[in-house]
Formats: structure tokens, sequence, C-alpha cells
């Protein structure tokens, strides 16, 4: 079997409504503290943010008749969770936390457009 080469993930993207754009900055760039990627000139007509997340990109693109993603998700690897976790509380983010895996912690939110985001630290 091949793996075509692959080395990994570049960007995930994840779809907002028209107008996003301020309410991303806050939530990603703000509260998440992801810092904002310039996007390619080409691209800028299209809206949407982008987002340095790691070694990775997150893409925030606008999709008319938008629906968000309940079921499917990027899951973002982080250390402190538990200061996360605090963060997200105080700024009235509901959080979800799923049942326990071996050696992680984990929990969900969702974005402000009611996207699904699952973060985890692995111990």
């Amino acid at each position: 079997m091949t793996t075509h080469g692959y080395l990994g993930i570049d960007h995930v993207q994840l779809a907002a409504p028209q107008g996003c754009e301020d309410e991303a900055r806050s939530f990603f760039g703000g509260l998440l503290g992801m810092k904002e990627l310039p996007k390619p000139e080409a691209l800028q007509k299209r809206g949407g943010v982008w987002f340095k997340c790691g070694s990775h990109e997150l893409h925030i693109g606008v999709q008319d008749d938008y629906i968000p993603a309940v079921k499917a998700h990027p899951a973002f690897l982080v250390r402190e969770i538990e200061a996360l976790r605090g963060r997200l509380l105080d700024h009235g983010v509901e959080i979800k936390t799923d049942e326990p895996l071996a050696g992680m912690t984990r929990f969900h939110i969702q974005d402000p457009f009611g996207n699904r985001l699952e973060f985890v630290e692995r111990h």
C-alpha cells in the first residue's frame, strides 16, 4: 500500500455565514488565541478569515445557504486544557464533556456559527 507521499494536513476549513469575519476574529483570534493569517489577494473577495493553529491552518470560509457541521469536526490538540476550559466557561461558552478516553482529556464546544469543535490534551 502506498501513502502517495502524504505528509499530514495543511489546513482545515470550517464554513460560516456571510459577514462572519469580525465574529470569527473575536472568537478564534481573541478567545482561542489563534493568530490571524493574511489571505492571498486572489481569495480575499470570497470573504472568510484564516488562522494559524500550531503547524496547521484553520480557514473560516463563507458559504451560501450555510448550515453548521454538528457531527463532523476538527479536534485541536492543546496544552493546559483545563486552563482553556476555564477561559471558555468564563466567557459563557457551553462545554460538552464526552465519555473519557484512555490517555486524553477532551471536550467539545460550538463556535459562534454552530460548528462543533473538539479540544484534546494527551497524557
